[in-house]
């Protein structure tokens, strides 16, 4: 038997004919054409035609991502989970080993910046040893920043062990799932605290660290104006944020069709969190997979999104797109998708626009 397999499209194809199978030919060789031109845009800035710079990040799990990170041409890493260390094992790690991933990463991409989101446990990721309790609704429940402020032992050594790496790299430190002002606060004197410790010990560390909020939770996006003015940047985490603002668990395929980035409420709360963090001169990123995506690059460049963070595949094509675009033709499409009534209507016109302003980007991944 013959199979096709297109992983552009999801599709796979057995014993095709043999106009199918030279439609397909035709597309594997655009596709090779196009992954040449990306190669070109990877080691380039991202810079829209009319001088607009963008960063463009990748999110990483563990250490040994940064080669394909570096490869892939990213500006830095704009998430970088921790929950690997704690993962598959009996005990917790200490502040020593901690210490050494961290380091391992900021020495490595030298300037470059490197976010650490600090420790983001349940929901879906859970720790035997950390003896968290079972819960109905886990992503709802004791997980990420509330943990970390209940269990403050296991939250300053994390804390140490990130100011001490910081001193070997350009290392900023972020805060997963802040609800409200009160918990920001909260997390930032625990750092201070940190801070205290490694200072008794007369140990060296960046005491000017940048700090951030991750922006996935509506009561955030909604008093993100109050968070501002305490945080040096903001990473929207479009994943949770989306979810939580719909009602919608996004593993479930019943409901799936109702999990929309382009929903008018999740279009405007992510304006609010980039318009209040510009207010405030702080500069505001996206982590979520919604950063990755050609036609959302195009609103979220529009709505004035700093910096797009992603897995390390998708860097060159997101530069690709950000380099074919004007700002001012970003700002449009963004400035009309705010406009319309529906998610469908907004990704109908969004993909309109992209075809018009990239022509051969939708071409080459559709035909």
């Amino acid at each position: 038997d013959m199979l096709i397999v297109d992983g552009t499209g999801g599709v796979v194809i057995i014993n095709p004919d043999k106009i199918t199978l030279k439609k397909y030919e035709t597309k594997q060789q655009k596709f090779v054409a196009f992954e040449k031109i990306l190669l070109d845009f990877k080691d380039k800035p991202a810079v829209t035609i009319d001088g607009r710079k963008i960063e463009v990040s990748a999110n990483i799990e563990l250490p040994e991502e940064v080669s394909s990170v570096i490869a892939h041409g990213a500006e830095g890493i704009g998430l970088y989970r921790t929950e690997f260390l704690y993962m598959n094992r009996n005990d917790v790690p200490d502040e020593e080993e901690q210490f050494e991933a961290y380091k391992k990463v900021a020495a490595r991409l030298s300037k470059s910046p490197v976010i650490i989101r600090t420790l983001d446990l349940g929901g879906d990721k859970f720790l035997s040893q950390l003896k968290v309790p079972h819960e109905m609704n886990p992503f709802l429940g004791w997980r990420a920043i509330r943990f970390c402020l209940a269990k403050p032992e296991v939250f300053k050594v994390q804390l140490r062990a990130i100011l001490r790496a910081s001193v070997f790299g350009n290392i900023k430190i972020m805060f997963p799932m802040i609800s409200g002002l009160g918990e920001l606060r909260q997390a930032i004197e625990v750092l201070e605290e940190a801070k205290q410790k490694l200072r008794n010990k007369k140990l060296a560390f960046k005491d000017d660290i940048e700090v951030g909020a991750m922006i996935e939770i509506p009561s955030a996006a909604l008093t993100c104006d109050l968070l501002a003015k305490e945080v040096d940047f903001f990473s929207i985490g479009t994943n949770d944020l989306i979810q939580y603002s719909l009602a919608v668990d996004r593993a479930n395929e019943k409901i799936a069709y109702l999990y929309k980035p382009t929903h008018p409420a999740v279009l405007r709360l992510i304006k609010n969190i980039i318009d209040s963090g510009h207010k405030e001169n702080i500069w505001v990123g996206m982590c979520g997979e919604m950063a990755a995506e050609p036609g959302f690059v195009l609103i979220l460049l529009g709505l004035g999104l700093d910096e797009f963070s992603m897995s390390p595949v998708v860097i060159p094509e997101v530069k690709y797109v950000i380099s074919n675009v004007k700002f001012e033709d970003a700002k449009k499409v963004a400035e009309e998708a705010l406009t319309l009534s529906t998610g469908e209507e907004v990704e109908t016109f969004t993909n309109k626009r992209l075809n018009e302003l990239i022509p051969w980007l939708k071409k080459t991944k559709k035909q």
